[in-house]
């Protein structure tokens, strides 16, 4: 089955760090956009993992983001 997440990158001073916006656990950093998105993917796999022994529910991909202007 192929489930989609949203993830959030922010710039840090070690690099970036990536989050998913679904599923806030999954969490990880990198000193590339890139290498942090491969992390990401591999925090990701590693969690589904440790949820399916625990027989925990994996939280749904698929959040709707967009930016929201606003002046001040």
């Amino acid at each position: 089955m192929l489930s989609n997440y949203t993830a959030r990158y922010t710039k840090i001073s070690s690099g970036y760090l990536g989050q998913l916006v679904e599923w806030p656990e999954v969490i990880t950093e990198g000193k590339t956009l890139e290498e942090c998105r491969e992390m990401l993917k591999d925090a990701l796999r590693e969690m589904i993992l440790a949820y399916r022994q625990q027989k925990k529910e994996i939280p749904p991909g698929g959040a709707l983001l967009e930016q929201v202007p606003v002046e001040f």
